[in-house]
C-alpha cells in the first residue's frame, strides 16, 4: 500500500477520537508531502534539527511533534515553531521549554512521559513525581501540559502491555479534570490497538505509514 493509502485506513481505523501522529523521522521529504496530500497534519519528528530543517522546507499548517528523548540545549531551535513536546521526562527540560518558550512569546504544549515500561531504557517520570510536579506547574507559564505520554515494554505478551497502559490511563483521569488534560499519548504501530481500549486519544505511528528504515 503506498502511504496516502496507509494515512486513509488510519483515519477509518481511528475515527474522530484518537489522532494521528505519523511519526516521519528519518524519512525524506516526498513521503512527508505525499502524507500531507492525503490530508495527515500531525507529523512526528525525534531529533530537533531534523524537524526544523523539515519544517522549513513544508508547509506552515503542519503540527511538529517533538516525540524523542529532548535534549535541553538544543530547545531553542524548535521552541518558535514546536507544536507539542511528548517527551518531557524530567523536570530540567520544562524549566528550558518554558524559558525558551517566553523568549518566543509563546506557550509551548507538552506532555510529561511517564515511564511504564519494564526496560530500563526507556525516559520518563514515575507516578509519584508525577504528583509532586503537577502542583508546581504555576511555575512554567509558558509551558501547558496537555497530558501524558508513555511507551509500553517492548514484548508479545499482550497482558504486560494492557497493565501497563492501564495503569498510565489510570494517573492521567487522576488528574484529567483538575488540570483539564485532554491528550494521553500512548501506542505505536506494534500496540496501538490496546493503547486505543485502554484510554489513548493520540497514537505515533511510523513504520505501518511509511515502511520500514
Amino acid at each position: 500500500m503506498s502511504i496516502a493509502e496507509n494515512i486513509q485506513k488510519y483515519r477509518e481505523i481511528l475515527g474522530e477520537n484518537v489522532k494521528l501522529v505519523a511519526v516521519s523521522k528519518t524519512k525524506p521529504l516526498e513521503a512527508l508531502e505525499e502524507a500531507y496530500a492525503a490530508g495527515q497534519r500531525i507529523f512526528g519528528e525525534n531529533k530537533i534539527q531534523e524537524m526544523v530543517s523539515k519544517c522549513e522546507q513544508l508547509p506552515n499548517d503542519i503540527e511538529w511533534h517533538m516525540i524523542g528523548h529532548v535534549q535541553t540545549n538544543k530547545i531553542k531551535y524548535m521552541a518558535p515553531m514546536v507544536a507539542m513536546v511528548h517527551g518531557v521526562d524530567r523536570e530540567k527540560v520544562l524549566k528550558e521549554l518554558n524559558k525558551q518558550a517566553a523568549k518566543c512569546d509563546r506557550v509551548i504544549d507538552c506532555l510529561l512521559q511517564v515511564h511504564i515500561a519494564q526496560e530500563q531504557t526507556k525516559f520518563g517520570f514515575d507516578a509519584a513525581e508525577v504528583e509532586a510536579l503537577v502542583v508546581r506547574l504555576e511555575q512554567y507559564p509558558n509551558v501547558r501540559v496537555r497530558g501524558l505520554m508513555g511507551m509500553a515494554t517492548n514484548t508479545d505478551d499482550a497482558t504486560v502491555v494492557e497493565q501497563e497502559f492501564a495503569a498510565l490511563n489510570d494517573l492521567f483521569l487522576k488528574f484529567e479534570e483538575e488540570k483539564g488534560w485532554d491528550v494521553l499519548s500512548m501506542g505505536m504501530s506494534g500496540d496501538y490497538d490496546i493503547a486505543i481500549e485502554e484510554g489513548s486519544n493520540m497514537v505515533r505511528i511510523g513504520s505501518s505509514i511509511f515502511g520500514s528504515r
